[in-house]
């Protein structure tokens, strides 16, 4: 004859860590779209313009001309 048993577990969870965990992943997202978007950006800019435009316009905007 086979007995069924009822055992109650308790598990801690560490929610500092779980938090950090999904800002960290959170964080990581949006810093890899932000790059993905400043990439299509940059080769937007130098399709339209040609790297020389690139540089061009990266020089005007450093010195104000």
């Amino acid at each position: 004859m086979k007995t069924n048993s009822l055992i109650n577990k308790e598990t801690q969870v560490n929610t500092a860590y779980e938090t950090a965990k999904f800002a960290m992943g959170t964080g990581i997202t949006m810093v890899a779209l932000v790059g993905i978007w400043g990439c299509a950006c940059l080769v937007s800019i130098i399709s339209s313009d040609g790297i020389g435009g690139v540089i061009k316009g990266f020089i005007m905007a450093i010195t104000g001309a």
